[in-house]
């Protein structure tokens, strides 16, 4: 199970020649769960607001463009909200913490492009 970090689900769901060929082999990989969280959909709609130029494209169009490809849904949950303090400050960033703190709670690897968010212990993988 993997959990996809924001860029990355942007990148793929935009067909992005940013996201690199070892994230697209496993983001493909059939036999591999690939989910987004709640909080990929709350960033890209908050920084779509604020006029963010890569985060131009419709959040409820990205949602359900990732359901119908069979991404799963994660939710946030009060369990995800206090593992947060469970990190080393690291990284400031509210959503990449939340992102890591999810991945951790449920087993998960978190995929990230983000060399800062890569530096955390646990699973995760920097594609």
């Amino acid at each position: 199970m993997i959990l996809v970090d924001t860029h990355l689900l942007l990148w793929s769901a935009l067909r992005s020649p940013r996201l690199s060929a070892r994230a697209r082999t496993i983001i493909d990989d059939p036999d591999i769960e690939v989910f987004f969280s709640v909080a990929s959909i709350w960033e890209a709609t908050i920084k779509r607001m604020l006029g963010r130029k890569d985060f131009a494209d419709d959040p409820r169009a990205l949602r359900q463009g990732l359901l119908a490809n069979n991404w799963r849904e994660l939710d946030v949950t009060g369990v995800h909200a206090l593992a947060v303090a469970d990190l080393p400050p690291l990284h400031k960033d509210p959503f990449d913490r939340i992102l890591l703190a999810q991945a951790k709670v449920e087993g998960m690897t978190l995929l990230t492009s983000d060399k800062l968010v890569a530096k955390y212990p646990g699973k995760v993988r920097k594609v």
